[in-house]
């Protein structure tokens, strides 16, 4: 392993053990205010997309190994899912949780909004570190003035249509892993990230996270802020309400038809 991922994975431990300290001060001292559970979303936002910017440098200007920086996708993912500690860091969760009632609409909103807040303070944060000049690769993206160039290498509706899917696919794994127990949900849940990482992210980055994106892409050149919106919020949007309303409502409707179909011939047999 070279020293500047040495570097890079220091930095992503550094961030996650702040974080979940930050988090755990925060969570006691807000406890009697009702406030913890959107200082959660802001602390946890915050951890996903410095990591997540710390994981994109790696790949963009380290160039390691596709398998080095998928396993590194994976691990991150389970460690998200251990510290978050019922945030979802992501707008489309935030939906699907006041859609399932887990809590009203308006705190659905008002934790988009820290999710939102978060992810444009890891924008301005995550340069600073990079100032630092902690490895060669740090010094060599300030050199080139933190730039980044558009993930988007297809046509928008294509790219729409990727983003859609992964959005799609990982919503569906944590609807059918509600059930497992915790500490083995996440290593799901992170494998179907990483699958669907491998799959989309030549096309779009595979971001499927609305708030992620605007911390880690938007700021990139390459297409407009209506192009991003429409290929990173409104494709991850509908892919996360595609499924739930796929399993939640059509799925059991066409079984209970099913049912009500062969029913009648069961019950003529057995006379």
């Amino acid at each position: 392993m070279s020293a500047d991922v040495a570097v890079s994975l220091s930095v992503l431990v550094g961030i996650v053990l702040l974080s979940d300290v930050t988090r755990r001060l925060l969570t006691r001292a807000l406890a009697d205010t009702g406030l913890s559970e959107y200082a959660g979303e802001l602390v946890s936002t915050f951890q996903l997309c410095c990591c997540t910017h710390e994981l994109k440098m790696l790949s963009e200007v380290g160039r390691i190994e596709p398998q080095l920086a998928l396993t590194l996708t994976y691990l991150a993912s389970v460690v998200h899912g251990l510290t978050f500690r019922g945030a979802t860091g992501n707008p489309s969760g935030a939906l699907e949780h006041a859609y399932r009632a887990k809590f009203s609409g308006g705190c659905a909103l008002w934790r988009i909004a820290c999710q939102f807040a978060a992810a444009k303070a890891a924008r301005a944060a995550v340069p600073v570190v990079w100032g630092m000049g902690l490895s060669g690769l740090h010094v060599r993206h300030k050199l080139l003035g933190f730039q980044c160039i558009s993930p988007i290498h297809a046509s928008l509706h294509k790219a729409a249509a990727v983003e859609l899917a992964c959005a799609f696919a990982v919503q569906t794994v944590i609807t059918h892993t509600r059930s497992v127990e915790e500490k083995y949900r996440v290593h799901a849940v992170a494998a179907i990230i990483t699958t669907v990482v491998y799959a989309g992210g030549r096309v779009t980055g595979a971001v499927f996270n609305p708030a992620l994106a605007f911390s880690t892409q938007f700021p990139c050149s390459g297409n407009t802020f209506l192009e991003y919106c429409l290929v990173y919020w409104l494709g991850p949007l509908l892919g996360m309400t595609s499924s739930v309303l796929l399993f939640d409502k059509l799925t059991p409707t066409l079984w209970r038809k099913s049912s009500s179909l062969h029913l009648p011939l069961q019950t003529k047999k057995e006379a």
